[in-house]
């Protein structure tokens, strides 16, 4: 990819990040990127065209994959703030503010099944390591899935109203956070 078109696609994930994709036009694409409209129609068929070819590009999606997930220790308190920790690392509120943003209606067919990778990762991975835990006769058994979607909850809710409001409406920092919503739900499962 030519310097001309990344200049494009930043530009445009940048401004749909900021202003949803609605309100994003062409020209504010071309002004921001530095180039004239014609260039962007000369280098891509559509506003949605840019968008698509930028969500297929790394730097602009999440990068949740399970080897962010490598060290585990098989005690629940520390692997889960881990796993909590990890996904608030990369689920900045950049991509989640550019998440919402690419969930236009003009373009969430194509855009949906690359943004629910994300928690589809997580959930995944979560469910298999409350599998092994039991295996390892660390935990009862629940249905795990809806562990892993009830920490998955937690935790992209934390995230979603931090990008949302700035820790004005959640007044907890994401370490007291963790830890406590950690410590609510092993005492959840263990009985206590």
């Amino acid at each position: 990819m030519d310097g001309t078109s990344q200049k494009i696609i930043d530009a445009t994930m940048s401004l749909i990040r900021d202003k949803g994709y609605v309100a994003t036009t062409t020209k504010d694409i071309a002004r921001l990127a530095g180039v004239n409209e014609c260039t962007l129609f000369r280098k891509f068929e559509s506003k949605k065209d840019i968008v698509l070819q930028g969500v297929a590009q790394e730097k602009w999606r999440a990068n949740i994959t399970p080897e962010i997930f490598q060290n585990v220790k098989w005690e629940l308190a520390p692997d889960l703030e881990m796993f909590m920790n990890a996904y608030m690392d990369r689920i900045t509120p950049d991509f989640v503010n550019l998440s919402i943003g690419l969930r236009a209606p003009q373009l969430y067919g194509e855009t949906a099944p690359l943004i629910m990778k994300v928690p589809q990762v997580f959930i995944a991975f979560l469910t298999e390591y409350f599998q092994e835990m039991e295996k390892r006769g660390k935990i009862a058994h629940f249905d795990f899935e809806s562990l892993a979607m009830t920490v998955f909850s937690s935790t992209f809710g934390y995230t979603f109203l931090n990008a949302s409001f700035d820790q004005v409406l959640a007044g907890v920092n994401r370490e007291d956070f963790i830890k406590s919503s950690v410590k609510v739900f092993i005492d959840g499962i263990s009985g206590s």
